[in-house]
């Protein structure tokens, strides 16, 4: 059975940092391309980070430099460490993973090659 499961979300005062930490089971993680997205209330879902083919990496503009994805391939994990928190960092972190070869940015943050999501962890920032 595949799953994703993802932790550590909470609440955290603004300039604050969090480490929310995704597990998958039940197929070939370490193949797939991988990603955090995130969905604010009455928003759509956006791209936040991702590692795709080759380890190539890719962050949404308004997290670089505060946000690092990372994965531990043998113990099946996504990490997503977040520093400098701010209010519109708040939202429902999911992760995702994707077969196939993906290197481009664009493709990377966009919701339509993942093939499997978790359910969720909530960041609320205030």
């Amino acid at each position: 059975q595949v799953q994703l499961v993802e932790s550590g979300g909470g609440s955290v005062e603004a300039g604050g940092s969090l480490r929310i930490s995704c597990v998958a089971s039940g197929f070939a993680y370490s193949s797939y391309c991988k990603a955090w997205f995130r969905q604010a209330p009455g928003e759509e879902r956006t791209g936040v980070a991702a590692i795709g083919s080759e380890n190539t990496f890719a962050y949404a503009d308004f997290v670089k430099g505060r946000f690092t994805i990372s994965k531990d391939d043998a113990k099946k994990i996504l990490y997503l460490e977040m520093h400098n928190l701010k209010p519109e960092d708040t939202g429902i972190y999911t992760c995702a993973a994707a077969r196939g070869w993906w290197a481009d940015t664009y493709v990377l943050l966009g919701p339509h090659i993942y093939n499997y999501w978790g359910q969720g962890t909530q960041v609320t920032v205030s």
